[in-house]
């Protein structure tokens, strides 16, 4: 069989990659920063509407969207990398701005530490995507 374009055959775990909502890592970080815009934000008080708030608005939203950019150079895995490596450090940047909620701003410590394990996660798995991306579209089909 010959490599099928646009409908991708890599396989992560069970289920096929075909585009980057197969990712589960993109799932992941997709459903994380919902969490944060709509449950930790709007914890914030107003004092921090100009400084944490917008930080932790842009950087829960990039990690989803850096893994969806990326994707699109698939092709090319040193460009994807880049991509990941981008998004492992905004996911890295998480940490800090969350133990901020949940230790200065008193934001539900339940909620933070869950966020905290989920972004250690998502750490995990940009690093180790990035890392086994390099064999893209070398196995045989």
């Amino acid at each position: 069989m010959g490599n099928e374009s646009g409908n991708e055959r890599m396989e992560m775990g069970k289920r096929a990659i075909r585009t980057y909502k197969d990712l589960d890592v993109y799932q992941r970080a997709l459903d994380a920063a919902k969490d944060v815009l709509t449950r930790v934000i709007p914890r914030l008080p107003a004092v921090e509407k100009f400084d944490l708030a917008d930080q932790l608005r842009r950087c829960c939203k990039a990690i989803p969207a850096l893994i969806a950019e990326g994707y699109a150079k698939k092709h090319q895995p040193k460009a994807f990398q880049k991509y990941l490596e981008d998004s492992l450090g905004e996911s890295n940047e998480m940490n800090p701005h969350l133990v901020f909620c949940r230790d200065v701003y008193n934001v539900d410590k339940v909620l933070c530490d869950g966020l905290l394990d989920t972004y250690e996660i998502i750490g995990k798995q940009l690093y180790n995507l990035r890392r086994n991306w390099t064999n893209y579209g070398k196995e045989k089909l």
